[in-house]
């Protein structure tokens, strides 16, 4: 009989999970509708353009170019490695099928990070904490309104994030893995190889190549994850085990870094936009505060330099800014602050985005805060989550600030709102079923 109730629990938590889903799903289509089958400029999500234009060059068998001069630098008809590789190639894909239709790239984006994301975000939640904080995270992450603006807009965020969050799980599950290799014989075969820990440093590799394809910016944070699977796991993963993961990654880049010293002569590992973004966003025209619209002008001395020159030229100039004025910089830094983690309206943002923020990130940041509260118990295991919000963070308030570029770690922090919510409901039901105690006049 208990076992029939265990077996029946587990049937409505996949129902519950698999409705959360639906949900995110059904929002996010409704949010690629109302985007429509057009792309233009819309508050936060201008790149869908840029994106949308190197899709359509790459099907008109021009590569990586544009038909006119382009933001920040890129001449036309001219080909560039300043934009993300991978994600052109998925618009170019869609195109090729559908027609020019960016609705259909929004439908088949939406249903799958709707999906993808809200899973992940949900095995987060149970690893870390329990099921019931798993589901709830789901929940959360169903709903909360950058996600789904994002999910829906033709950029690399929505894919980006589930690289995130499948490299988080794959982490954890690699570090607390106690099935030794040795364990697994040849008469297991495929299927136990493929829940080996090799396969999963395999499958890693391959997580981490993606995601570095779609934004580079994630590549400072690969070598601090890998240090932590060897200390969380010391005992039971192999320090030789990590060079699996880094020789794929590798793999990934390779074919791009040759691409680029073919279109270039000269060495440019993947993308070209490491140096403006060190140099624009460092300016002296700043001052002490941040202004996250302001893009530098490029030197007029350096107009004659390919992008791959331009891009170290552009990175020395940044960091002359910086050693420069040190306590300028310092100061700038702080005010990138503010910036990431704005949660209250402002005169620069439209009506539509400041209600967006207050329903999302300001309504979740209570949560958040106090779920890392209650994790404190937790530390070890979440110390990975930790980890990755403070890297991830400094990285960008130390060169450009954006509440975009913030969204990776609401999604991984979404575990921490779900511990605060459950937390605050099992209180609210104690504090009802607590019965009254009456005190008798006489015994006074």
């Amino acid at each position: 009989m208990a076992v029939t109730g265990r077996v029946l629990q587990a049937g409505v938590r996949r129902k519950y999970l698999w409705s959360v889903i639906a949900i995110a799903v059904l929002v996010r289509l409704a949010a690629g509708i109302a985007m429509g089958d057009q792309v233009e400029v819309l508050p936060g999500i201008h790149d869908q353009v840029s994106y949308d234009a190197l899709a359509r060059s790459l099907l008109a068998g021009r590569g990586y170019s544009f038909t006119l001069p382009w933001y920040p630098f890129i001449a036309p008809y001219t080909q560039t490695s300043f934009w993300s590789f991978l994600y052109p190639l998925y618009l170019a894909g869609v195109y090729a099928v559908f027609g020019f239709h960016p609705l259909a790239a929004r439908l088949i984006q939406g249903a799958l990070s709707g999906t993808l994301a809200v899973w992940l975000i949900y095995r987060l939640g149970r690893r870390l904490f329990n099921e019931r904080v798993g589901l709830v995270a789901a929940a959360l992450s169903a709903v909360y309104i950058y996600s789904v603006y994002y999910d829906a807009a033709l950029m690399t965020e929505s894919f980006y994030i589930v690289g995130i969050l499948a490299m988080l799980n794959l982490a954890l599950d690699i570090s607390q893995s106690d099935v030794p290799e040795g364990a697994l014989t040849q008469r297991q075969g495929l299927s136990a190889w493929l829940t080996s820990p090799t396969a999963k440093w395999v499958l890693l590799g391959i997580v981490l190549g993606v995601t570095t394809l779609l934004r580079q910016s994630i590549l400072p944070w690969v070598p601090v994850l890998l240090l932590w699977i060897l200390w969380a796991g010391r005992g039971r993963v192999r320090s030789a085990q990590a060079l699996i993961p880094l020789v794929i990654l590798a793999l990934f880049i390779a074919p791009w870094t040759v691409r680029n010293y073919r279109v270039y002569n000269t060495f440019l590992l993947l993308n070209s936009n490491t140096g403006y973004a060190t140099y624009s966003a460092n300016s002296p025209a700043h001052g002490t505060l941040f202004i996250q619209a302001h893009t530098e002008p490029i030197p007029a001395e350096l107009a004659g330099l390919n992008e791959a020159q331009l891009d170290r030229a552009l990175m020395r100039r940044g960091i002359e800014f910086i050693v420069r004025e040190p306590g300028r910089y310092a100061l700038l830094s702080l005010s990138r602050v503010a910036v990431f983690f704005k949660f209250w309206p402002g005169p620069e943002s439209s009506l539509m985005s400041n209600i967006s923020r207050l329903l999302s990130y300001a309504l979740y940041l209570p949560f958040f805060i106090y779920g890392l509260f209650l994790s404190r118990h937790n530390w070890r295991r979440c110390s990975l989550i930790y980890l990755f919000g403070f890297v991830y963070a400094v990285m960008h308030i130390l060169t450009w600030a954006s509440i975009r570029y913030r969204i990776p770690i609401d999604a991984a922090s979404m575990p921490f709102a779900a511990l605060a919510v459950v937390d605050i409901a099992t209180r609210i039901r104690a504090a009802r079923s607590a019965k009254p105690v009456r005190v008798d006049a006489d015994s006074r």
